[in-house]
Parts: structure tokens; sequence; C-alpha cells
């Protein structure tokens, strides 16, 4: 938990114009991805003059997770709002259920492989067939590792173009 106070803020936080402002932090692992695109941010409310935004992390150890608090205290302070207050919460877990579709397009449109499917919630593990390349769309891809650059993506090699690519874990 993180509480800042702004030196000289403006009064009267609004709580759309708050969430519109946390939600536009980028993430630090995946820049092209907001934190509202990848569902990480769970609820923003207004108490007086103190902000109040709540994140789930994309795991219980993601690195990530002190940048992007840090970021959102920043972006909300420089928006002028007087006292920001950041919660982690772990429950619900996160899943890729909660990134949007507009994220999903970001990550193949920055070449990497979007999550496909549904988490499995309960009841069987869905299996993947097969993750289509992001830069020529073929399903005939491999797995290198079961990690790439981060640990919510794995590595895979296209057969087709040669190129190699992280594919963000069904999780």
């Amino acid at each position: 938990m993180s509480v800042r106070d702004a030196p000289g803020a403006r009064p009267a936080p609004d709580v759309d114009t708050a969430r519109r402002i946390a939600g536009a932090v980028a993430d630090p692992e995946v820049p092209v991805l907001t934190i509202a695109d990848l569902g990480i941010l769970r609820d923003v409310g207004v108490d007086g003059d103190t902000v109040t935004v709540t994140l789930t992390p994309t795991y219980s150890g993601c690195p990530a997770v002190d940048a992007i608090r840090d970021d959102v205290v920043l972006a909300l302070t420089g928006a002028g709002f007087a006292r920001v207050d950041v919660r982690l919460t772990l429950a619900p877990a996160w899943t890729t259920d909660w990134m949007s579709e507009d994220g999903k397009a970001k990550l193949r449109a920055y070449g990497i492989a979007p999550p496909t499917g549904r988490a499995a919630v309960r009841g069987p593990i869905p299996v993947i067939l097969g993750v289509a390349c992001p830069r020529c769309g073929t399903l005939h891809t491999r797995e290198v590792s079961r990690f790439g650059s981060t640990a919510c993506k794995a590595l895979y090699e296209c057969q087709e173009c040669g190129e190699p690519f992280d594919h963000f874990k069904v999780h």
C-alpha cells in the first residue's frame, strides 16, 4: 500500500477522471499495453481528497508491480489529485480473461501472440493445439521454451517465417 500527497494539488477528485488516468498507465514489461488493457486495474474509488486504486498483479511474484504502483501514483498526483492510495489484491487471481480485446490486438500488432481461449476456472484444463505466429499468421509454430522474456510468456518459433516470438500464456 502506498499513500502519497501532492504538494499544491487541486481538490475535488473525480472518479471517472481518476480511472481514465490510472488506466492509461503503461505496463513496464509490455509497454504497448496499459494496465486497463491488461485488466489489472480492478477498482478506482474516491473518498474525500483520497483516490484509492486497487490493482491485481498478473501473478503474486510479478516484478513489475512496484513500478506500476509508482507510475499510478505519479500519474494521478501529476494530474493534481491530492492523495493517492494504491492497494494490491491477489483475490480473485488475475486471469488472461480480464485482458481486453483491444489489448490482445495491441499485443498481436507488437509481435506477441495474445492468449487464446479462456482460463480454466473449474473442470478440464484447455489444451492449446496451436499458437498463431503474430507476423505471418500460420499455426505451424513450436514452443521453444515454456518461459519467454517474462514469466507470463512462452517463447515460440514460427516454422514458416522463421521468426521467434513471445506468446502471452493463458492463465
